[in-house]
């Protein structure tokens, strides 16, 4: 299970808005380019985006569907790519004074992933929240510079 957390220089509620956008998935998620809504109630549990992942040549189709939310606290996602099978993604926001604590918790649940977990795909894990951390922080962060300048 891979357990990561990242200091984001923004209170909950602006990771939130982030989070809460669907539009938005493929801009933190690493992996993802695009991504659409499929229901117009994201983030409620049952609500599904479908998005595009690339690596080099070879694309695929995947979609996440919300299985637990709590408005600006948590939100449990479970990814689904046809070739890789499904896992489930837990981000929890924390306060950290004027911050906010991002805690990912991520682990394969079916498919080719589930199979072959071990600690090399732990470690592989590892590395993609780090990126996908460090890249909502990023859109997160860069928000805050957008609307002082609007």
């Amino acid at each position: 299970m891979a357990v990561r957390h990242q200091l984001i220089r923004r209170p909950p509620h602006a990771v939130w808005d982030v989070l809460a956008d669907p539009t938005r998935y493929g801009e933190w998620v690493v992996g993802p380019s695009e991504s659409t809504p499929l229901d117009r109630s994201w983030p409620e549990v049952g609500s599904r985006l479908r998005y595009t992942v690339r690596l080099g040549p070879w694309a695929t189709d995947g979609t996440t569907t919300v299985r637990h939310a709590v408005s600006g606290r948590e939100l449990e996602l479970e990814a689904a790519v046809k070739a890789l099978g499904t896992a489930r993604i837990f981000l929890q926001l924390r306060p950290w004074g004027e911050e906010t604590l991002v805690v990912c918790d991520e682990h394969p649940l079916r498919g080719l992933g589930g199979a072959l977990h071990n600690s090399v795909s732990e470690a592989a894990l590892q590395l993609r929240h780090r990126g996908m951390l460090a890249r909502l922080a990023r859109v997160v962060e860069q928000d805050r510079t957008r609307s002082r300048h609007a």
